[in-house]
């Protein structure tokens, strides 16, 4: 069976932030975001980050060929403020996974979100040729399920009780977006 070649993430630019190639220097905005337990509970990592973990988690990421890792940069400054992606990508299907993650909490309710998750959905849909972007959000996280609506994501099933934080579960509500949905919501 023929290798599949890596697809290199390609600089994305919006209005006030690009998306660029995350790199091994970025790491440490990582590690610090998911040390914090308010992040990690929006977010549904169980446990903080180690450097190692950070490390081979960046590996990871290097080498796997259905995974196009970024960070997200403000325009003004030069700033990293978070990092995004599209992940589990899996070409027969037209499919992928996406995330958006701002870290930086100053940087929260800006717009900044909403910018990276169109630059993602575009590179989705109009340049890879997707049909379907999904992701997975924790219930309990309202902002996250608005941000999601807002780019059109549409609730297509939960899984109970998928995630627990201070003994306390949650379910995990899954959106999806097709790419004649993305389309349409462009044209009008």
């Amino acid at each position: 069976m023929p290798s599949r070649k890596r697809t290199k993430a390609v600089t994305l630019a919006g209005d006030r932030i690009v998306l660029r190639q995350f790199s091994k220097d970025d790491l440490p905005h990582t590690l610090r975001w998911y040390k914090d337990p308010e992040m990690r509970e929006l977010i549904g990592e169980a446990e903080p980050i180690t450097r190692a973990k950070a490390e081979k988690w960046y590996k990871g990421i290097c080498a796997d060929k259905d995974r196009m890792w970024y960070a997200i940069v403000l325009k003004d400054g030069n700033r990293v403020v978070g990092e995004a992606g599209l992940l589990h990508m899996f070409r027969p299907w037209r499919s992928t996974d996406m995330t958006v993650i701002v870290g930086e909490k100053d940087a929260w309710g800006k717009g900044y979100g909403a910018e990276a998750g169109r630059l993602l959905l575009d590179l989705a849909f109009t340049k890879l040729g997707l049909h379907r972007v999904s992701i997975g959000v924790v219930s309990s996280n309202k902002r996250a399920m608005r941000y999601w609506k807002g780019l059109g994501f549409k609730k297509e099933g939960v899984q109970r009780d998928a995630h627990m934080w201070n003994g306390r579960y949650d379910d995990f509500v899954m959106m999806s977006i097709l790419q004649e949905e993305y389309r349409s919501s462009h044209r009008e």
